[in-house]
């Protein structure tokens, strides 16, 4: 069973892959886990695979989602990201792109930001 922070947290997710498929990219797969890393969503756009994380703010007293993408985050990404490809024997077959949605809440609106090629191995 999920607790409330991680259903709220999946919640954000489905929100972020709605507006992603919205924006005419194709679901692939969502929480993906594997031996030291998690991707929060998968899409392809044509024949681009993207790895997309998912980040919600409710302010920026903290900092804002972006920066909370932090180069250890983003190796953990990236190596979840190569298993992907291994299992499925993609490696040679597809390009790949690692993308951040981030959504944040300013005085009773939700912004939300897609950030393509966020970042690269």
């Amino acid at each position: 069973m999920l607790s409330p922070t991680q259903k709220f947290g999946r919640d954000i997710e489905a929100l972020a892959r709605a507006y992603l498929i919205e924006a005419g990219l194709k679901f692939v797969e969502s929480n993906y886990f594997c031996n030291g890393g998690e991707i929060d969503l998968i899409m392809r756009d044509n024949d681009v695979l993207i790895f997309v994380e998912v980040r919600y703010r409710h302010d920026d007293n903290y900092g804002g989602a972006v920066e909370s993408v932090t180069k250890s985050k983003q190796r953990k990404i990236i190596k979840a990201a190569k298993v992907y490809l291994q299992e499925h024997k993609l490696w040679d077959k597809v390009s790949c792109r690692f993308d951040v949605l981030v959504m944040q809440d300013y005085g009773g609106s939700r912004k939300i930001v897609w950030l393509k090629d966020a970042f690269w191995v």
